[in-house]
């Protein structure tokens, strides 16, 4: 464990907050005993003191004598639970303790304050959460946003992380400004009920039929993002173009890209990984998957072999 007095100083930039906290909790917590009815499974809940406030962490087996330990963060506006939507977890196959992270200033039960998203400091937040976790040493996947956050924290923790893996991830490319793309993305920010929440989905995050959840799962997505949409004042800064800052990953680096991503498009992901970051060390591109590449079976199938090998 480093000595917390080496840790950075993190100053909150930004305040997100839902429009009646006890309320709209209760919401989220009646959400998420419906998905633990729906996987027959209970997640376990820990709380983390940290410089942003207190981070919630759902997790699964870490009660276990389990060698290898995967610590997950999740994109924007989303919850690290969509990572279990059908059992999704299961397609590890591989035993693990796995911490599900509900990164500070999103819209979860983690309270909402975020740093300056161009500075380390929400790697060094990460980092007090693998303290806060007794976790001395862990592979991390993040995605999307979540992949800007694994990167933050290779960065000033690399002795703390066997592996990263970046699903989709937002830091490897500037937010696409195609037409299409801005279309499907502001339609439901704008307009927020079932029908546009579900347009964004099938037209950016799937792609149906090889990519998609059971009906019960998209229906509870679908529920989740107009809860988000519609309860929480989002003021966290969205991820951006790490650039040359990427040359400075150590960490041994495995891209899974969905060949349908609109908000992020595969291939200048790939060429900009490929260009700055001599520590990538395998892209896999999975054909006909949307930007929700962390609900694809076979990139969790990914991940998990991966894992086991080393």
């Amino acid at each position: 464990m480093p000595d917390p007095t080496l840790l950075a100083d993190i100053k909150i930039k930004h305040t997100s907050l839902f429009k009646d906290k006890k309320r709209d909790f209760e919401y989220f917590e009646n959400w998420v005993s419906r998905l633990e009815e729906n996987n027959g499974r209970t997640y376990e809940r820990h709380t983390v003191s940290t410089s942003l406030g207190n981070t919630h962490v759902w997790g699964l087996n870490t009660q276990q004598d389990y060698p290898d330990t995967l610590v997950v963060f999740p994109g924007a506006r989303t919850t690290s639970l969509i990572w279990d939507f059908d059992r999704g977890l299961d397609n590890l196959n591989h035993p693990m303790k796995i911490y599900l992270v509900e990164t500070n200033g999103l819209p979860n039960m983690s309270e909402g304050n975020s740093p300056e998203i161009g500075s380390l400091e929400y790697g060094w937040w990460a980092t007090e959460v693998l303290d806060g976790l007794k976790i001395d040493k862990a592979d991390v996947a993040g995605a999307s946003f979540g992949g800007l956050i694994c990167v933050k924290l290779a960065l000033v923790s690399p002795k703390r992380i066997k592996a990263v893996f970046l699903l989709n991830p937002g830091c490897l490319q500037p937010f696409s400004l195609r037409l299409k793309n801005l279309y499907y993305n502001i339609l439901p920010i704008l307009r927020p009920s079932e029908r546009n929440v579900l347009t964004f989905l099938n037209k950016a995050v799937f792609s149906k039929p090889n990519h998609q959840l059971s009906p019960t799962a998209e229906k509870m997505l679908v529920d989740y993002e107009v809860f988000a949409l519609t309860r929480y004042k989002d003021n966290t800064q969205k991820p951006y173009y790490m650039d040359r800052e990427l040359a400075k990953v150590t960490v041994d680096t495995y891209l899974l890209e969905g060949d349908q991503d609109l908000l992020f498009p595969h291939q200048q992901s790939i060429d900009n990984a490929r260009k700055h970051m001599n520590s990538l060390k395998e892209v896999v591109v999975f054909p006909h998957v949307g930007h929700g590449i962390e609900t694809h079976d076979k990139a969790l199938n990914f991940i998990g072999k991966t894992i086991q090998k080393s």
